[in-house]
């Protein structure tokens, strides 16, 4: 039960919201901060068990018939990631509460706040392909809300919709790679595929599917090509973005990839993927990052090399590889979150987040100030700060990895070269110097604004410190379930003088380096034809994509959908003939042996009847003499209905068929006549299309009455006619019994069009429509036809 309500209490919040935040004020966000607060307590004290090894599954049946449970299981990394969301969302809460207060909309805010945490933490303890592809799915539709929460702004509009469809484009990818996964394991239940070795490795799905979930984790953690919709998002409200970049959406992306790691991982297929992608990613968009004067701008390129980084050493998949992934995970957490906060500080105080425009501000904001220079440097991997220990750890994993180990630590050192460059953005220019004119009136920010990344510089210090402590209650329950085998990992603050060590320095020198000309390395033209082709030329891609996407759907729509009726109804037609005649040819077709012999002269003569009437609407023009012609065959088959005993259906066509040719005839009557006859093109096409039907429904009924006969639906309604329904006629208790609702909706549609006619035939007639009828074009026979 206490997984249940971890789960679930996001969402009971998000309904609550909306109807108490005018109560609470003020305090909203310490108020309800207190749910991720005690899910986090609670998640806490699972830790001592899940380090002990112990797993817990919860199940509750959804949708029995399809084998889906709403399942819940808690090992190492899900309780991981779990906690990382809660916590950080514990902050973020308070954040939100003191950054937006007196916001009209706060309460639809929290609301959008918290289904976005529940959604996350849903999908990091899902244990079951279905449930976990819908909190994916849900975590894309809250992030589109609160990306688009000031949606009154055509940017705020259009970043949701691209990380909307972006995001969800990847997720139908994934869901179709769950189905291939369910085909290989015979099981929906995660924890269960996690078992099964190198079932998938193995099997001739392998690459479908490597390719489809890669495709979904891709497209949800902003890897190349697909990172452009990230840094758009940064329209969003800061909380939203402090919360989205650091412990949710984007890691969401991650989290599958982790989770499917110890069936997934292992060929070059996955390493050269997934670590080839991932080093690209986190080359390029750490050198985009110093494109920006922005700092969310800067912040969101930083996202993306983290998540660059983290997916390379998925790729890489060596212990040392994921032991660096789950330490970075949290170092990335932690500075990322406290400095978005900080960043929104910043704007709330000056309403400015320029770096060119910024300065001065640490005597006005001292505590944002210790609190940035502290994340600042975690971020920038100095000693002492647990990014120190998660970037040796990295260096250490890229130049154990024998197949390319200058490759990958090439890549890392120069992206972590110009994450240095960024932190000093982030940290020494809106802090540092002289103030100007537009931050010498800067006023202190509330305590709700700083507190969170106070904790987060803590945490950085205390676990830069002291990392040791992560070892055996965190770090190695998550690393054995990220790996499929138990393994004691050991964090320590020094490692000696090493390759590792050097390199660090190496970084830290470059990367002061690279923040001393960050200006002329900024405006040169190799950089800005960097930015131009892939950070707004992706983004325009993605437009053109759009675009041509919009105007094929156009193209097609003025052909199927061109306002002629023949013309529907010949392309529904002829789709379903040649549907129905490629089944025929790929499968066979296994029919009775057709005799005549025994055909009696009348049904020859109904026959006869029956298709000359139907014949005789190529041929005849007068509309009168066309209803006629087809009243004729639907008489025929009511005698049809009659020869072979079905007196009551016989009876009901003939009402059908007498009804309809005199309702046909009153309205045909009034039309206006054709001017020209149809051509013979036309009505040779429209009998093809005719015989061609025909052939097809009889092929297919002389196919159904040659396969074994069935009657367990028949006999049901026999025995249960009369005791359950209370009738004895069972098409009647069919209609009014067992489809019931079935019935009353075609009633009610029924009555729908009546009120619809009616209100036509009682609106009084424009001067337009009592307009003498010489003075209205007559069409021909070839506009209707068309």
């Amino acid at each position: 039960m206490g997984i249940i309500l971890a789960v679930f209490s996001g969402f009971v919040l998000a309904l609550v919201t909306p109807w108490t935040t005018r109560a609470t004020g003020r305090a909203s966000g310490w108020i309800y901060s207190v749910v991720p607060a005690g899910i986090t307590v609670y998640l806490a004290t699972r830790v001592a068990g899940v380090a002990a090894g112990e797993t817990t599954r919860v199940a509750y049946p959804w949708v029995p018939g399809l084998n889906v449970d709403l399942s819940f299981y808690v090992d190492g990394l899900s309780l991981f990631f779990a906690l990382l969301i809660t916590g950080i969302g514990t902050l973020i809460f308070i954040y939100a509460g003191a950054y937006l207060r007196g916001h009209h909309h706060l309460g639809r805010f929290f609301s959008y706040l918290s289904m976005f945490m529940a959604a996350m933490v849903g999908l990091v303890l899902a244990d079951n392909l279905f449930t976990f592809y819908i909190f994916f799915e849900l975590t894309s539709f809250a992030s589109f809300v609160l990306i688009g929460f000031n949606h009154d702004e055509a940017a705020s509009r259009r970043a949701a919709w691209q990380a909307l469809l972006v995001t969800k484009a990847g997720g139908l990818a994934l869901l179709v790679g769950f189905l291939l996964m369910e085909q290989v394991t015979g099981t929906l239940q995660i924890s269960a595929i996690l078992e099964t070795g190198d079932a998938i490795r193995e099997h001739g799905f392998y690459t479908a599917i490597v390719l489809l979930v890669i495709a979904g984790a891709f497209t949800k953690s902003a890897q190349f090509p697909f990172y452009f919709w990230l840094p758009n998002a940064m329209q969003a409200p800061t909380p939203v973005s402090a919360y989205l970049h650091s412990a949710t959406m984007v890691k969401a992306g991650i989290y599958v990839l982790a989770r499917f790691h110890p069936v997934l991982a292992g060929p070059d297929l996955w390493i050269w993927l997934v670590g080839g992608i991932g080093a690209l990613t986190m080359l390029l968009s750490a050198w985009l990052a110093l494109q920006y004067t922005d700092m969310k701008g800067i912040l969101a390129y930083t996202t993306i090399m983290a998540l660059g980084l983290l997916t390379m050493l998925l790729g890489l998949g060596t212990e040392t590889a994921l032991k660096a992934c789950l330490v970075f995970v949290l170092v990335h957490a932690f500075y990322k979150a406290g400095l978005f906060m900080v960043a929104g500080a910043i704007d709330h105080s000056v309403h400015e987040r320029d770096v060119t425009k910024l300065g001065g501000l640490r005597a006005a904001m001292p505590a944002t100030f210790g609190a940035a220079v502290v994340a600042g440097l975690s971020m920038a991997g100095i000693p002492l700060l647990f990014g120190f220990v998660g970037k040796e750890l990295i260096y250490e994993a890229t130049l154990h990895f024998e197949p390319a180990m200058v490759l990958f630590t090439a890549a890392a050192l120069l992206a972590n070269v110009a994450l240095v460059a960024s932190a000093g953005l982030l940290v020494i220019r809106p802090f540092m110097g002289a103030t100007n004119q537009l931050t010498a009136h800067a006023h202190r920010p509330d305590v709700g604004l700083w507190i969170g990344p106070a904790v987060l510089a803590v945490l950085s210090l205390g676990l830069g410190l002291a990392p040791w402590l992560l070892d055996v209650p965190i770090l190695a329950p998550a690393l054995s379930a990220l790996m499929g085998m138990e393994t004691a990992p050991y964090l320590a603050i020094w490692h000696g003088f090493n390759a590792a060590l050097g390199l660090s320095a190496v970084t830290i020198a470059l990367g002061v380096a690279t923040y001393m000309a960050w200006e002329p390395i900024r405006t040169s033209a190799p950089f800005r034809s960097l930015e131009r082709w892939l950070g707004t030329g992706l983004d325009n891609g993605y437009d053109h994509a759009i675009d041509g996407l919009l105007a094929l759907a156009r193209a097609q729509t003025d052909i199927l959908q061109n306002g002629y009726l023949r013309r529907y109804l010949a392309t529904i037609l002829v789709t379903t003939v040649v549907a129905v005649g490629y089944g025929f040819g790929y499968y066979g077709f296994e029919g009775p042996v057709l005799s005549f012999v025994n055909v009696a002269s009348y049904e020859w003569v109904l026959s006869v009847l029956i298709v000359g009437g139907a014949s005789g609407t190529l041929f005849l023009q007068d509309r009168v003499a066309l209803v006629t012609s087809l009243g004729i065959t639907g008489f025929g088959i009511a005698l049809v209905y009659l020869m072979y005993g079905a007196p009551d259906l016989a009876m009901t066509q003939f009402l059908v068929e007498t009804l309809t040719v005199i309702l046909f005839v009153l309205v045909l009557a009034a039309l206006p006549a054709l001017n020209e006859a149809a051509s013979i093109g036309h009505r040779l096409r429209d009998g093809a299309i005719a015989l061609a039907v025909g052939g097809m429904v009889t092929t297919l009924l002389l196919a159904v009455l040659h396969q074994p006969f069935n009657n367990r639906m028949g006999s049901f309604y026999q025995e249960f006619s009369y005791s359950e329904a209370q009738g004895r006629n069972i098409v009647n208790t069919i209609l009014v019994d067992f489809r019931a609702l079935d019935t009353l909706g075609e009633i009610v549609v029924l009555l729908i069009a009546g009120f619809g006619i009616y209100t036509l035939l009682r609106l009084k007639r424009t001067p337009a429509a009592t307009a003498d009828r010489s003075s209205v074009s007559t069409p021909t026979i070839e506009q209707v036809s068309s």
